[in-house]
């Protein structure tokens, strides 16, 4: 039976699955340990979380109470965010790849009175700064021997294991369980579910408060939206939890409709992961997908001879299918055939390696380029667009299953107005809703402004910084660029990126980046040229494609020249430059570049853990070669 539950709050939505969707001995989550895939049932699962519950409150954890987490998906994120939301505590979650300092900063500036820490190197992370959070009561380390690392240290805050937590609360069960359902009813839509810090990209972190309102509307809704998932789907989760995107899309989606989730050992073992649980859905991020396009296509156009032909034939004819689709036409009997054939020999092969039974992937976190979303569509599996940010909850617009219009993330979801609204006068071009929907419609372009149930309730502690977000019609201003195109939302770029050039030329980059990141040869692009009188940029090349053409080892990427210098190799990736350069207009063309050796990183402070590029953070430290970029008289275009 294909339920959406209306839930108000969210620990109302796994109680509605053991009463009216499973029995409570179904399937909730798998993980691995060592070799095998062990399940874990809703029984066992509630088990945990009211035990933990139990020991929240004989520790006086209070109704909002913000509780924090830094640790890896798997089920104890589960365990403890459930046992909190239930008694009406505020989840604080910490991204695992964040500094001492930005660990310290949320700790203190959210008050957590407590941490579950995933790992020994996370758990160390919190003990050098605990002593500066005066908030802190308890270390929560979900792992065995922490000791070793506790017990010569003078801490403020006291040390319990995970597991002895859970085994203190399932002796204080009975005595507390009035105490944890009386809280659980006394939760209200409009209480803080959670606090998600934003990246800062442009500043110090904010707190994003994020009601039960907002999370479950938000769940329900793009679930009316997207209506194929049913109870029977399995999720892998590989995203972190402590985004909003992965926690709504794939943790509460999988709560509100009795889905299973399988939580991924690790990006590095994720192909692995896929083949062994054989998802049906799974959210991702459009590099995820870059990968998978990119060896899919290596693979199929250097097999040489008769296996390209019929790989290139293969492609040509899913395009073909593709495209009738879009057009809501028929492909015929002939097409149709064709394309029973090239699935049989092509395209079967490619989706077995994503474990065979793939349905539909969610992509979000980030623009998706359109020759991506056309090969999945390609070989027959659908990959839905979503848009929004931590502060809508995050789910604005999602593509509807069967209307896909690549380039563009869907149709706006029920019960919130999203408008278009000039940048420099302000006058709203349109107002749009799920209902007011017309598969013709286009509008000009300006900034994305939204309002609604997935709106946040504010920024923790920041009523100016709110204030200047959401005005006084309640209108969020997102500071995304985009339009409407045949009824769905399209994203042209953020409205902080846009370059302006010396001539006043406005120049969106991540359209532009999109076209270079279709040369196989190019992994990321940062374009440059604001005030400058033309466009260059810092490119990373492949890795893998470069030791693979140039014979280089491992070393060579270990060189302390940040720049890759050699002259065949920036000539070999010009080649791709100059390629695509002709799709642009001359001023949105880049006419010198330097190739980065490693990628940037979150450690070097220069991407957010979202992956998004910092621009201040890398046009300070890069000053000088970005500097030398303009001296240059040699043009790559």
């Amino acid at each position: 039976m294909n339920i959406i539950a209306e839930q108000p709050t969210v620990p109302g939505l796994i109680r509605n699955v053991v009463a009216n969707i499973h029995p409570d001995t179904h399937t909730f989550m798998m993980h691995k340990v060592k070799d095998t895939w062990v399940e874990i049932s809703y029984k066992e699962a509630l088990e945990k979380i009211d035990a933990i519950s139990a020991w929240f409150l004989d520790i006086g954890i209070q109704k909002g109470d913000r509780l924090a987490l830094i640790i890896e998906n798997g089920p104890d994120y589960v365990y403890y965010d459930q046992a909190l939301q239930q008694i009406g505590a505020v989840n604080t979650s910490i991204y695992p790849t964040l500094s001492e300092a930005e660990v310290e900063y949320i700790l203190n500036d959210s008050e957590a009175r407590t941490i579950l820490c995933g790992n020994p190197f996370l758990f160390r992370k919190v003990l050098k700064v605990a002593n500066n959070v005066s908030s802190l009561i308890r270390i929560i380390p979900a792992f065995d021997d922490f000791e070793k690392f506790s017990d010569k240290l003078s801490l403020n805050a006291g040390v319990i294991g995970f597991k002895k937590v859970i085994e203190e609360g399932l002796a204080l069960v009975g005595k507390q369980t009035h105490a944890i359902n009386a809280a659980r009813e006394a939760i209200l839509p409009s209480d803080i579910s959670c606090l998600i810090y934003t990246s800062g990209t442009t500043g110090t972190p904010k707190g994003v408060m994020l009601t039960h309102s907002n999370l479950t509307q938000n769940v329900r809704w793009s679930l009316v939206q997207i209506p194929v998932i049913e109870n029977t789907d399995l999720f892998l989760s590989f995203l972190p939890l402590s985004h909003v995107f992965e926690r709504m899309a794939t943790y509460y989606i999988c709560l509100n409709k009795g889905c299973t989730i399988a939580f991924a050992q690790s990006l590095e073992l994720l192909a692995k992961n896929m083949m062994e649980v054989k998802p049906t859905v799974m959210c991702c991020v459009p590099r995820l997908l870059e990968r998978i396009h990119d060896k899919a296509m290596k693979n199929g156009l250097s097999a040489g001879g008769m296996k390209t032909k019929i790989f290139t034939w293969a492609m040509e004819v899913g395009k073909k299918v593709r495209e009738a689709h879009e057009e809501g036409k028929n492909p015929g009997l002939v097409l149709g055939t064709q394309h029973k054939l090239a699935d049989k020999l092509v395209f079967s092969k490619i989706k077995e390696k994503t474990g065979g039974r793939l349905k539909i992937l969610v992509s979000g976190g980030g623009a998706l380029p359109k020759n991506i979303g056309a090969f999945f569509g390609d070989i027959g599996v659908k990959v839905l667009e979503g848009f929004g940010l931590t502060e809508t909850s995050p789910v604005m617009a999602v593509t509807e299953n069967d209307r896909i219009i690549i380039g563009t993330v869907g149709r706006i979801i029920p019960g919130i107005e999203v408008a278009i609204q000039n940048v420099d006068t302000k006058k709203i071009y349109t107002i749009q809703t799920h209902d007011n929907f017309k598969p013709d419609f286009t509008s000009e372009e300006g900034e994305i402004i939204v309002r609604g149930h997935c709106v946040m309730k504010g920024y923790w502690r920041k009523p100016e910084e709110t204030a200047a977000v959401i005005d006084s019609e309640g209108w969020f201003h997102t500071g995304d660029i985009g339009r409407f195109y045949k009824g769905n939302l399209q994203i042209t770029d953020r409205l902080k990126n846009m370059l302006v050039n010396a001539y006043g030329k406005n120049i969106y980059p991540t359209p532009v980046e999109n076209t270079y990141l279709k040369s196989p040869k190019i992994e990321h692009v940062f374009l440059l040229g604001d005030k400058r009188e033309y466009i260059t940029a810092i490119l990373v090349p492949s890795r893998e494609l470069l030791q693979e053409t140039f014979k280089l080892g491992n070393d060579y990427f270990e060189k302390p020249d940040v720049f890759i210098n050699d002259q065949e190799i920036i000539d070999w990736v010009n080649q791709d430059v100059k390629k695509y350069s002709n799709e642009l207009a001359k001023f949105e063309r880049i006419k010198n570049f330097k190739l980065k050796r490693v990628p940037f990183s979150m450690e070097e402070g220069e991407i957010t853990p979202t992956m998004k590029a910092k621009r201040k953070v890398i046009e300070k430290k890069y000053a000088e070669a970005i500097d030398d970029l303009y001296l240059q008289e040699t043009e790559a275009d």
